[in-house]
């Protein structure tokens, strides 16, 4: 029985002691995650393709207090080579006997090709022309595929997490895949390929929260609305911090809230994801309310 100190939300949400690993750890939700967790007490560990970014971001966010978090650049790494994810294990490896939260965030948005046009010609030549199989191939590489076999080459050092191992008691090590609102949805958004992709990553952490939890990991998905990323806004700053205007949502007509996520917003839920023991196989969705406005499953 839970004593009502119990409920001190710096008890609830502190991960000091824990060791994180996020692929494309350097901006947009990758980088909000690794703060989130940093601020309250992680070793967090980012990689990604580009040293450079990775290392601006843990020099530019790095916190500085007591709770002993720290942000730490680790590759690089292209999640969809398997030589590259075995190598990042094994230097991590070196470095700690265990992770307790792995975070497959690196993500790639693929072509568009808007299907407005009603008359079937039109169509057809509108999707067409604007679409390859490779780029669909590639969309589904970043954003699935590798999501599996990352979280496969870090199996061991999650499970070394739990004790006797680790230094947590009873705590299941935890995996966060970031899909999106998109691949729950109905409309395209001129993203076939992406959006089918975000709902194959969706079944996929499903499929891994069932299979994994006879080894004691747990594995959940965060579906992110509009949130500041270079995927979203094009870009980032010195900082390797991007910005979406309000104008830009409203624009799109159905996000209720009216402007894009904030870097808080996403960081309590994965600090929710990371500490709560009894979720296991859900899909978040931190959208704004806009499923509320556009058909889903």
């Amino acid at each position: 029985m839970a004593e009502t100190h119990h409920f001190d939300a710096s008890k609830l949400f502190s991960v000091k002691g824990f060791v994180a690993v996020i692929t494309g750890g350097g901006t947009g939700i990758g980088l909000m995650a690794a703060q989130a967790l940093a601020a309250n007490g992680a070793k967090v560990y980012i990689t990604g393709r580009r040293m450079e970014a990775l290392e601006n971001a843990a020099k530019t966010h790095d916190p500085v207090h007591s709770l002993g978090g720290e942000i730490i650049p680790i590759g690089p790494c292209d999640v969809t080579k398997k030589e590259d994810l075995q190598r990042l294990v094994t230097d991590l490896g070196k470095k700690e006997k265990y992770i307790n939260l792995l975070m497959c965030n690196a993500g790639v948005a693929g072509p568009k090709a808007e299907p407005k046009h009603e008359n079937a010609e039109d169509l057809k030549a509108a999707l067409w022309d604007n679409e390859s199989v490779e780029e669909w191939q590639n969309t589904f590489n970043v954003d699935v595929t590798s999501v599996y076999f990352t979280t496969v080459a870090f199996l061991p050092l999650l499970q070394a997490g739990v004790k006797p191992n680790g230094p947590l008691e009873a705590f299941a090590p935890s995996v966060i895949t970031t899909s999106s609102m998109s691949g729950i949805m109905r409309h395209a958004q001129g993203h076939f390929s992406y959006n089918t992709a975000k709902g194959a990553t969706v079944h996929l952490t499903k499929l891994m929260s069932s299979e994994f939890q006879k080894a004691n990991i747990r594995v959940n998905s965060i579906a992110p609305g509009y949130f500041p990323s270079e995927m979203t806004a094009k870009s980032s700053d010195d900082r390797q911090k991007s910005h979406v205007a309000p104008e830009k949502i409203q624009e799109k007509g159905h996000v209720p809230l009216m402007r894009s996520g904030r870097d808080e917003e996403m960081g309590m839920t994965v600090l929710y994801l990371a500490k709560n023991q009894y979720v296991n196989g859900e899909i978040i969705a931190v959208d704004g309310g806009v499923l509320n406005v556009l058909a889903g499953r």
